[in-house]
């Protein structure tokens, strides 16, 4: 029967093929509409041709940042020799890079006049690169309404409203990670927002224009942790956010149904999950004993409570990178739970910032990196047919903001970054049989976003438009690479439920949401899970052309700052935090107690470890990845400050054993007898080591 099925299905694309070119060709006849300008914008619609480009290609030139000057800029400010508006109103740190191929990779290379050249590696594979910036449909509306919010100097956000709002509720955090973004638990002093300023945050970001902004994201720290955490995302839900979202490592909801339960009738709806791995083992690196029993009880106990869950890997070469097939066998072994993943490579900031050019380079890990792995590791995904930037699906979100018309309050979400920043793979995963294909194999996603951008260009009436649509996407469809049940039908159904074309109820996303709603969407047949890969800057690899398009910006005291602008790059954070720093560790810890964290492998108490999740054993039994040992490289800051420690010691012994024999060999003094004090030494001066102990020091550098 599906054969027969398949046969008919291709006949009708064949037949839409032919219709598609009618309409296209009258289309095309009739002078375009001029596009609206709608409610949650004071500025038209784009159309295709009207969308800005940053300069793209390579060999190119752009804006940078020197690695040495930024942390000794950042020092000034924070013990108070320089003022902040400096990072507004001078360019302090900003030097010119060149993006260029070198040996088969992409690689940028810049100089500073003071620290000198660094190079660090972009792509392995410039191929892969090419078809992501030559698949980019360009920037989003420009950002207005923003003057108060927007205002950081070179670090400005200026395109676009993007996916995600971020804020950090606060910088405590119950783990002691490596990496980290924000250096949790280490800076000297709590950074935790009030009632008010998470309120007065939500609303000014509902400001800006243009109004795509219906996700948040609460972080941290550990956003768990903050005494406000559920008010927040029961707000975010009453203003008009349609997907609240927790970054969280799991610790709490693990811990407690309850939370969980607490957490959904809030009206969260995604956690984004810290998970680096299958088994215990893979997730050592972050010292907790029992740290993967307890992402698999958070999936466990946020998935009954009907909280979707989005694993978020951070790839670090030589550590991790082995797991990426392992996480995506996790996925397809559960497709009614996971429905997205997103891999995050390294970025070298926060408790990292000072690594050496050894270790960045050995560790250093690209999103051409995580294309190629997928493929190796899983079979799935040719990286130039299958992947794509994630900015490609801002021409679909183009057309979901025409047929909704002028009168929406809110325009579509439209990741509309820069196609350095974020790739994504979407695979078509039968949830009965978990068969699983790129949907890029039986759909021609390049032509599509072509046929689609030239209906909103045309920007007909709704009727015409779904029509020109569902004709493209017909003829886009080759039904023979398909999974074995998948039908035409489920395609535009697919179409429908994640663009609103028709406005047919598959389970509510609105604030007033029900389980009913929640069982509603989960009871499609099909997973679309999407594969993507986010990757942040560090000071190493920083262009300001990504992040003035920055589509995951901060809410913070001081406005709306790129995600890259404000972890990395002249490190606002940093600056902003101890700005508005609620207390010291002492006060804090004498006013509240301290709260609990999990390191040095010590476990999670849960009340049960048992899950409904299916686990690849052999996954779950690997041992942990050995790819840095024995090669001198260390693997994580902790270790290389140790290290760093243990060479100043060597150094200082050998520094003192030399100086030993040049008195004694070259000025001919003699060694003071044991017991001798010298006459310094009534004075309160040290008196001198003993001999004894001189030699002790000394073998360090025989």
């Amino acid at each position: 029967m599906p054969k027969a099925i398949k046969f008919a299905e291709k006949a009708l694309t064949v037949s839409a093929n032919a219709a598609w070119h009618v309409y296209d060709t009258l289309n095309s006849l009739i002078a375009p509409n001029p596009s609206f300008t709608p409610k949650w914008s004071d500025k038209p619609l784009l159309k295709s041709h009207e969308k800005m480009m940053p300069q793209l290609g390579w060999p190119r030139e752009t804006d940078s940042l020197c690695p040495k000057c930024i942390p000794e800029v950042r020092k000034e400010i924070l013990d108070g020799k320089k003022d902040y508006k400096i990072l507004i109103n001078e360019k302090p740190g900003e030097i010119k890079a060149r993006i260029i191929e070198k040996d088969g990779n992409i690689v940028m290379i810049k100089t500073c006049p003071i620290h000198g050249e660094f190079e660090d590696l972009m792509s392995i594979d410039p191929a892969f690169s090419k078809h992501l910036e030559d698949v980019f449909p360009g920037r989003d509306i420009r950002a207005h309404n923003d003057e108060k919010l927007h205002n950081h100097g070179s670090s400005t956000v200026t395109h676009g409203r993007g996916s995600v709002l971020t804020i950090d509720l606060t910088n405590r955090c119950n783990m002691m990670c490596d990496p980290c973004f924000m250096d949790a638990n280490q800076v000297g002093f709590v950074h935790e927002l009030g009632w008010e300023d998470i309120k007065t945050m939500l609303d000014n970001a509902a400001q800006i224009k243009p109004r795509r902004q219906m996700s948040v994201q609460f972080s941290g720290g550990e956003p768990t942790l903050s005494p406000y955490f559920l008010d927040a995302v029961r707000y975010s839900r009453k203003v008009g956010y349609n997907s609240v979202q927790a970054a969280t490592n799991g610790i709490e909801f693990a811990k407690s149904p309850e939370f969980c339960k607490q957490a959904a009738e809030a009206g969260l709806r995604y956690a984004y999950l810290q998970f680096d791995g299958i088994g215990n083992e893979a997730n050592s690196h972050r010292l907790v004993g029992n740290l993967f029993d307890v992402k698999l009880r958070a999936i466990h106990n946020l998935h009954n409570a009907g909280v979707d869950i989005v694993p978020v890997i951070t790839l670090i070469n030589g550590i991790n990178n082995e797991q990426v097939g392992a996480v995506i066998r996790f996925a397809l072994d559960n497709p009614k739970i996971i429905s997205f993943l997103s891999f995050q490579p390294v970025s070298f900031t926060g408790r990292d910032e000072a690594v050496s050019d050894e270790r960045r380079v050995a560790q250093r890990y690209t999103l051409s990196h995580l294309a190629h792995d997928v493929k190796n590791q899983v079979g799935l995904g040719e990286p130039v047919r299958d992947w794509f930037p994630i900015s490609f699906m801002s021409t679909f979100s183009d057309f979901a903001d025409l047929v909704h018309g002028p009168q929406a309050e809110w325009g579509q979400l439209s990741c509309g970054c820069h196609p350095n920043c974020g790739i994504g793979m979407a695979l078509m995963i039968d949830k009965e049989t978990k068969e699983a294909r790129p949907v890029t194999a039986f759909l021609n996603a390049e032509q599509l976003a072509k046929d689609i951008a030239r209906i909103n260009d045309a920007a007909r009436s709704k009727k015409i438009s779904v029509l020109g649509v569902t004709l493209a996407l017909l003829r886009n469809y080759e039904p023979f690479e398909a999974p074995t049940h998948f039908q035409l039908k489920d395609l535009v159904k697919k179409f429908d439920k994640c663009f609103g074309m028709t406005k047919k109820d598959y389970g509510k996303v609105t604030g007033d949401r029900s389980m009913n709603d929640i069982e509603k969407r989960r009871a499609d047949r099909w997973n679309f899970l999407f594969v993507a890969g986010m990757w942040f800057q560090d000071l190493f690899n920083y262009d300001f052309r990504r992040t003035e398009q920055c589509i995951i910006p901060y809410a913070t005291q001081q406005g709306e700052i790129s995600f890259c602008a404000y972890n990395t790059g002249v490190g606002w954070r940093n600056i902003i935090e101890k700005m508005h720093m609620t207390a010291t560790l002492t006060k804090w810890y004498d006013e509240h107690g301290r709260h609990e964290i999990f390191a040095g492998g010590k476990k999670v108490k849960l009340e049960t470890d048992a899950t409904k999740l299916v686990l690849n054993q052999v996954d779950v039994d690997k041992e942990r990845q050995h790819d840095l040992d024995g090669i001198g490289v260390a693997k994580n800051a902790r270790e290389e400050k140790v290290r760093a420690r243990d060479e100043k010691m060597k150094e200082s012994a050998y520094n003192s054993h030399m100086s030993k024999l040049y008195r004694e060999h070259v000025l001919q003094e003699q060694p003071a007898p044991a017991g001798f004090v010298p006459l310094g030494a009534i004075g309160g001066i040290a008196p001198a080591p003993k001999v004894q102990e001189q030699k002790e020091v000394g073998s360090f550098g025989d």
